[in-house]
């Protein structure tokens, strides 16, 4: 039987959101819907309650009555104290003006918590009411710490938002996921205020499934769509902007050696990946042409849950060698490579990777469940291994 939602506690995020609420007057929870960003705000509230003995307001602007409530936010949001919650506040993004005045109040009598599905418009809002006044958390769906040792193929298979690993059977998390991408593309977009086709956005996403995991190519996609490569990058900017996609930045330097400069893409979740691909189990899954891909995106994802993504990035030289993963970490380079392997081994690639980057050290990433050495800097990691925080 599945954990229920309520059992799942997510220790390492609350602890961030706690540390932030400390240090800053404003902490914003960024993030897809439906990734538990509610639920986390109310296990942060519970223990922010106790500890500080204080009150915790609440306003959903999905209800009415709460939208109602803020009709008037400076009068309202002025004399509360203790913790505020504000969720899915891109309904109503001219609050972020409002945040600008009560953060700036040198006796701070209250902490904002703000919650809100990304969006172009969510971060312009931010970064001209908030900037030096607030901390920002990314709230992923869940990572393999977070369940039971067991969990790493039904995670990988099913992805990570909540409602669709916590399902009662494949089934049942499937049509939760269709649910899902149809909501996002019927509802979410046009509540942004972006004026797209939901079916050409389907259609692209699609598109972008059978290119996960590799280098972006607008020109190639712009003409399997039927359009300009100006619009496949305002229908993939879309997509990043509400975190279903990641574009992972390249990262190049003067080696002497032609170095790619385009980036990554890869569908952030895997359960949606397998969604669009039409994989419906891990049988599917081991049999499909993006079965490497898909591992690749997934260990990708549970790392960058643990190190962050600001300063992450991948490499590759024209000439075919290639890192997946390159995170700098306390002054240091540390590599990542993720190979679906029963035993990986040592590559010409990886020789040049710990070489050419000067990495600290290189974890070849597998499903398997041993760890072992293949050079004094290049070890082989399970994923549970890798995603300790004390490994990098």
């Amino acid at each position: 039987m599945r954990q229920t939602s309520k059992l799942i506690a997510r220790p390492r995020l609350m602890n961030q959101v706690l540390q932030f609420l400390d240090e800053a007057p404003v902490t914003v929870l960024l993030g897809a819907r439906q990734t538990g960003k509610t639920t986390l705000a109310q296990m942060v509230a519970d223990i922010f309650e106790k500890r500080n003995r204080t009150e915790v307001h609440r306003f959903d602007l999905e209800r009415a009555a709460s939208r109602a409530a803020l009709s008037t936010p400076e009068i309202t949001l002025e004399s509360l104290s203790g913790l505020v919650i504000i969720d899915e506040i891109q309904r109503i993004p001219q609050l972020f003006e409002t945040l600008r005045p009560l953060a700036d109040r040198a006796e701070t009598p209250a902490r904002f918590l703000v919650l809100g599905s990304a969006s172009p418009g969510l971060v312009r809002g931010i970064s001209e009411s908030l900037a030096g006044r607030s901390l920002f958390l990314q709230v992923p769906g869940f990572a393999i710490d977070e369940l039971s040792a067991d969990a790493q193929n039904s995670l990988w298979v099913r992805g990570g938002f909540p409602r669709s690993w916590l399902a009662s059977s494949d089934g049942a998390s499937r049509r939760w996921r269709e649910a899902f991408i149809a909501a996002f593309l019927e509802r979410d977009i046009p509540q942004l205020g972006i004026r797209v086709s939901s079916e050409t956005l389907r259609r692209f996403w699609i598109m972008l499934a059978h290119y996960h995991g590799q280098k972006w190519n607008a020109s190639e996609l712009a003409r399997s769509l039927g359009a300009s490569p100006k619009t496949a990058l305002y229908y993939r900017d879309i997509l990043a902007g509400g975190y279903m996609l990641r574009v992972l930045p390249p990262w190049f330097e003067n080696l002497k050696k032609r170095q790619v400069k385009s980036p990554k893409i890869y569908i952030r979740d895997s359960g949606l990946l397998h969604m669009l691909l039409g994989i419906t189990d891990m049988n599917t899954l081991r049999s499909h042409p993006r079965y490497g891909a898909s591992w690749e995106g997934f260990a990708l994802e549970q790392v960058l849950a643990i190190t962050g993504s600001d300063n992450a990035y991948f490499w590759s030289t024209q000439r075919g060698a290639e890192l997946d993963l390159l995170i700098f970490r306390n002054g240091m380079r540390w590599g990542f490579e993720f190979k679906c392997s029963d035993a990986p081994s040592i590559t010409k690639s990886m020789h040049i990777a710990l070489d050419d980057l000067c990495l600290k050290k290189l974890f070849v990433v597998y499903p398997g469940k041993e760890r072992y050495w293949l050079h004094k800097k290049i070890e082989v990691l399970p994923l549970a291994d890798c995603i300790n925080p004390n490994v990098a």
